[in-house]
């Protein structure tokens, strides 16, 4: 296993902004701003999300008030069958924490003393029309990927049948060129020269092109291009999961390559091992094609099948049951 090189050391933002959060998910959870901006200065540092019902009930010995606040039918429910003081000391419990921002789910209507003491407190109260499964999903898939390891590695990134494919390798080896060739017969350009590289899970990335640079490719003698004016809309596509990664490097002569595939290689992006092609590249030799053949035989493996294993086997086999007729032919012989 080799270690994938890279531009930067991994970097992991420390923290997003309540106004943040709410210019980037208000059209899509349809939130409404219920008091005031007050708290939009405030800071959310991690990607958790917390439903206070244990807090209102006046358990916060564990209460994680620093995360964003969730209230829907459960909670608002329960502060409906309080009333007076008891109402007033529950909400008062909560709100006195130095809470970032709460969003209310389900459009449900809120108790009078809840906007009256977030405003004392100066803490923005949000309300979408959206259940609280769909709005915890949407927030975490969304502060997941903010908080998300991130790196910015020197190369192109391109879908090839559906396959993330990242192609790596020295300066002026032609990275640029095989995308290019490759968005010509089809395929998508995620990203070229600078790929944003972000961990969403233990065992995938993602690629993203930079904001410089999205859509465009710099061809050495030629300049900057833009490639969905010049092949539409089917040639770009904004992000893309990375399933392998082809290094290309120049012919050596003293060196041996791998000539059936058998040994799997892997290189190590942010702690995820993707699946390695070591492609040695000379003049004449049709690169693109080979890239092709390289994305199907990655669709191959995914659905069990293993080509160079299995010939390898065949071949072993072949040569087994040769050897044993040769010995059951010596020792016919010898007797």
């Amino acid at each position: 296993m080799s270690e994938g090189n890279h531009t930067d050391a991994p970097k992991i933002r420390p923290y997003i902004t309540v106004e943040e959060l709410y210019l980037d998910n208000c059209e899509r959870l349809s939130l409404n701003i219920i008091n005031s901006n007050a708290s939009f200065g405030r800071k959310i540092k991690e990607q958790e999300l917390h439903r206070p019902g244990l807090a209102l009930g006046g358990f916060v010995e564990v209460f994680t008030y620093w995360r964003v606040q969730i209230m829907g039918n459960t909670e608002i429910g329960y502060l409906n069958t309080l009333h007076g003081e008891e109402r007033w000391q529950s909400i008062a419990t909560v709100l006195g924490f130095d809470l970032p921002c709460i969003i209310v789910t389900n459009d449900n209507k809120l108790p009078d003393e809840l906007v009256e003491i977030a405003n004392q407190n100066a803490i923005t109260i949000f309300s979408s029309p959206l259940s609280t499964t769909m709005v915890f999903h949407h927030l975490s898939e969304y502060l997941n990927r903010i908080f998300a390891p991130h790196i910015v590695v020197h190369g192109s990134l391109i879908d090839v049948y559906g396959v993330g494919m990242l192609i790596t390798g020295p300066s002026a080896i032609g990275k640029s060129e095989l995308t290019l060739d490759l968005i010509e017969r089809g395929h998508q350009l995620v990203a070229d020269d600078a790929v944003h590289i972000t961990k969403i899970s233990p065992y995938q990335l993602q690629g993203s092109p930079s904001n410089v640079l999205t859509h465009h490719m710099e061809i050495r003698g030629l300049g900057i291009i833009d490639i969905r004016r010049m092949f539409g809309i089917r040639g770009i596509r904004g992000s893309k999961n990375i399933d392998v990664v082809v290094n290309l490097d120049s012919w050596d002569d003293n060196r041996e390559y791998e000539r059936l595939g058998v040994d799997d290689k892997t290189t190590s992006y942010l702690g995820v091992d993707i699946p390695l092609v070591e492609l040695p590249i000379f003049p004449g030799k049709n690169i693109t094609v080979i890239a092709e053949v390289i994305a199907m035989n990655h669709q191959l493996k995914q659905h069990g099948e293993n080509p160079a294993k299995e010939f390898n086997e065949r071949l072993i086999s072949t040569m087994q049951s040769k050897a044993l007729k040769r010995q059951q032919s010596e020792t016919k012989g010898g007797l």
